[in-house]
């Protein structure tokens, strides 16, 4: 099996309702995200999966996320933007448009901070 990796990156907004603390005002994060993908195969040339595929269908997605203001956005309507909760968005938006290939995703890392991170998998 061969682990492909990808990293984007996108500025926004957020707040946390219900959060006890500075994280229920409103406040920015430059996110960075890294998308896994796996695959069992190559092809002829010995690629698994291109990366500039793998990077436009990430960078599809991540303009949906850039500089919005992410309680806005619907996937957010019921649950706070949270990086737990923008990891796991991504990786299912970004698993539908992998559905037609041999290849899967297998996680995805999302950074608030260069310290702190929480990556999604199922």
């Amino acid at each position: 099996m061969h682990k492909i990796n990808v990293v984007s990156a996108f500025p926004g907004a957020h707040h946390l309702e219900g959060y006890p603390g500075a994280c229920k005002n409103l406040h920015g994060h430059n996110w960075k995200v890294r998308v896994q993908i796996i695959a069992d195969n190559i092809n002829e040339l010995g690629i698994a999966v291109d990366f500039k595929v793998v990077k436009d269908k990430l960078d599809i997605l991540i303009q949906k996320f850039d500089h919005k203001y992410l309680n806005e956005l619907a996937w957010f309507k019921e649950q706070n933007p949270t990086s737990e909760n923008i990891s796991k968005v991504i990786y299912h938006e970004l698993q539908n448009s992998f559905l037609e290939d041999k290849v899967k995703v297998s996680e995805v890392e999302v950074w608030e901070s260069e310290t702190t991170s929480v990556i999604y998998s199922k």
